[in-house]
């Protein structure tokens, strides 16, 4: 799992990131302490994607964003880790979805059923970045995206009611 280093004068402090963030603006920082370092594990094939939505991508909190990482041993997927930003007060693991995906082949229609649990893991609030129903959305097509990204499912047709059915139309 990923780690956050602390720093205070000489002295280094390393905590597990998901105990880092503790509520919305409060993380487990002593006073005096800075953020040194994230430190994220490599493994043997990481298939480590990021994603943000927001209307200044350099410059703005996020409305959506993920961070996906799993893990394949012989085309199954071993180990996962979907943390959602903007979905919830703090940055948050979907541990429905990451269950879906859990000890599956590679393959999208385990990435369509991993992103229809994450209205199990989330209830986004809505403000000027997003209302909740927008954030759920972006959400669930940056789960499709990343799957599409590890699958190189690149080719979709849509048409007629496919158009319409959301992720009722990926394959």
């Amino acid at each position: 799992a990923s780690k956050i280093e602390l720093t205070k004068a000489s002295k280094i402090r390393i905590l597990d990131l998901e105990n880092f963030f503790l509520d919305y603006g409060k993380q487990d920082r002593l006073s005096g302490e800075f953020l040194s370092a994230i430190l994220v594990p490599q493994g043997p094939a990481p298939h480590l994607r990021c994603y943000k939505i927001s209307k200044r991508f350099d410059q703005d909190i996020s409305a959506v964003m993920l961070a996906a990482n799993l893990h394949l041993d012989d085309g199954v997927i071993t180990d996962v880790c979907l943390a959602f930003g903007g979905m919830a007060g703090i940055p948050k693991r979907a541990s429905h979805a990451e269950a879906k995906l859990a000890g599956k082949p590679l393959d999208m229609t385990h990435f369509k059923a991993a992103a229809a649990a994450l209205r199990d893991d989330f209830t986004p609030l809505s403000d000027m970045r997003g209302s909740a129903e927008y954030r759920l959305l972006t959400s669930q097509n940056l789960l499709i995206k990343y799957g599409l990204d590890l699958t190189a499912s690149r080719q979709m047709r849509l048409a007629g009611a496919d158009l319409a059915a959301g992720l009722e139309g990926w394959s």
